[in-house]
């Protein structure tokens, strides 16, 4: 309800004033989802990285000794090139695997600063309701 022991001028400097320090408050959240975003994208891209060295360093080894088994064992004639030739098919495929698990923690749908916008919403609706009982009550 309207108190009519304030006056226009005083009711216009608490709107303003709750205004200020809402606009302040959504100020320091958005920075602080920000930082957590900042941390996901840190983060997604270590594990990127780390999933590319980690594969090139081990997988070297690897494919040179499933090669030379799948050459000299189980392929006729030595076929060392078929051999090499599987493994890249297996080793691709990890990689792809990797890549995109990265990629997802790197998406713009997971680096949206989701509480910021809705709180935003919500901030713009009570400024809503604030003006249209301030401009109804008097």
């Amino acid at each position: 309800m309207f108190d009519h022991s304030r006056g226009f001028g005083e009711l216009l400097r608490d709107l303003a004033n709750s205004g200020t320090e809402l606009l302040r408050g959504e100020v320091r959240l958005a920075r602080m989802e920000l930082s957590a975003i900042a941390a996901r994208v840190g983060a997604g891209a270590a594990q990127v990285a780390l999933g590319a060295v980690l594969l090139l360093l081990g997988g070297f080894s690897f494919m040179v000794g499933v090669i030379l088994l799948l050459g000299d064992q189980w392929l006729p004639r030595d076929l060392y090139w078929v051999a090499a030739l599987i493994v890249l098919l297996v080793t691709g495929v990890l990689a792809v695997i990797l890549a995109r698990r990265g990629m997802a923690a790197l998406s713009p749908s997971r680096l949206a600063p989701e509480q910021t916008v809705e709180t935003l919403k919500e901030d713009k609706e009570w400024l809503k309701r604030q003006l249209t009982s301030g401009a109804t009550s008097s």
